[in-house]
């Protein structure tokens, strides 16, 4: 490890960004390094803006595949090498488009879960769509976090880093007491190969999304084109919050 990479990942770990986040952020930097073989700090404004170009123009990234880039070069240039730049000027961001999520009905909704194979991968889809929750939150449930007296979901350092609690409506329960009932776990509610652990996300986004069609190197959190005869696209499970449905 150099230590340039060293010093941003100490300044990642005092500020206490996220783990993804800061392999993220390690990986786009070490691409924009790669790129001009060259460390970052032989590096400036215009090595950036080339970069940038290439991202857009060659490489034809989606305006948020470079934002990730470009929160990751600010990082490093304004936190760990103390640059003192214009940061809006020299490293911009592109303007996203604002689009709006197509809503399926709860029919066709059904009509995906059905489809899921496995008994855990459903569980899991199922509390994703009926709590709100995205997946790595799901995932990391414990069935103590299950309140059926006050009927709510403890989630605990979610998106954010932040504890909160979502609804829990009476069909989510029966669904989640059946799958307990079959597998009896402990620590973790949906618990993965190795014992003592909870599934790995891309164990249950893999699947859906090959079911789905939609390329494993997707980075949506759980896109899934519409096998419907409706005029939609896509779907979001975890958007697409119904408690009352479930």
């Amino acid at each position: 490890m150099t230590p340039l990479r060293q010093r941003m990942t100490e300044d990642m770990q005092v500020r206490n960004l996220a783990l993804n986040t800061q392999a993220s952020y390690v990986q786009q930097v070490s691409l924009f390094a790669r790129h001009f073989n060259k460390s970052p700090e032989l590096l400036g404004p215009e090595d950036i803006r080339t970069y940038q170009v290439f991202l857009t123009n060659e490489k034809k990234l989606a305006p948020s595949s470079v934002l990730i880039t470009v929160s990751a070069l600010r990082f490093l240039y304004k936190v760990s090498l103390k640059k003192d730049w214009s940061f809006e000027d020299m490293i911009p961001t592109a303007k996203k488009p604002q689009r709006l999520p197509v809503i399926l009905s709860p029919e066709e909704v059904l009509q995906f879960l059905n489809s899921v194979g496995s008994t855990k991968h459903r569980a899991i889809l199922t509390t994703c769509y009926a709590a709100g929750l995205r997946i790595s939150e799901a995932i990391h449930l414990k069935p103590i976090d299950i309140d059926s007296q006050r009927m709510v979901i403890r989630v605990e350092q979610g998106k954010g880093q932040k504890d909160r609690y979502v609804m829990l409506s009476p069909k989510l329960l029966e669904t989640l007491r059946s799958y307990w009932r079959t597998v009896r776990t402990k620590d973790w509610l949906f618990e993965g190969d190795v014992p003592g652990q909870p599934i790995n996300r891309s164990s249950v986004e893999l699947p859906a999304k090959r079911l789905a069609g939609v390329p494993a190197s997707a980075s949506l959190l759980l896109l899934i084109p519409c096998a419907t005869p409706s005029p939609c696209t896509c779907w979001n499970l975890g958007r697409m919050f119904a408690p009352s449905s479930f």
